[in-house]
């Protein structure tokens, strides 16, 4: 297992541990715990104006890797560093045809009030595109 693959899946634990009371125990790493976690930065959006920064950036890193890490559980897949996001990418599929999900600037988005990042939504154009591959061109969902 890669260092970055280490670090992804600490972060998402971490995420679940943090959260997991306040999320009612739903937080298992199903697709259907992203409804959740919307409904949780969705909370924290009201409050983004109060929230310092390095307790944002902790917000979109463990509940970003959380989202990644439901991603791989779902459909495999290997971690890769994007150095022009300065994220974690999930890599799914073959170097020809694959799908990438970034994760960070959603979460970041939607803990800025921007509803248009909602995270359901967001992770559903993911999955039916891996879904969906056979072959073609790599895609990036960030």
């Amino acid at each position: 297992m890669s260092e970055l693959q280490q670090e992804v899946q600490r972060l998402a634990a971490k995420a679940q541990a943090d959260f997991n009371d306040r999320a009612g125990g739903k937080l298992d790493f199903s697709e259907e715990s992203l409804r959740v976690v919307e409904d949780m930065l969705a909370e924290v959006a009201m409050y983004q104006d109060d929230l310092p920064p390095e307790a944002a950036e902790g917000l979109v890193t463990r509940f970003g890797c959380y989202i990644l890490e439901v991603g791989r559980q779902m459909f495999g897949g290997t971690y890769s560093w994007l150095e022009e996001r300065n994220q974690p990418v999930l890599v799914v599929g073959d170097p020809q045809s694959h799908t990438a999900l970034g994760t960070w600037d959603k979460v970041r988005g939607r803990i800025s009030v921007d509803t248009g990042d909602n995270i359901p939504f967001f992770f559903e154009g993911f999955a039916e595109r891996v879904r969906a591959s056979s072959g073609g061109r790599p895609a990036l969902y960030i």
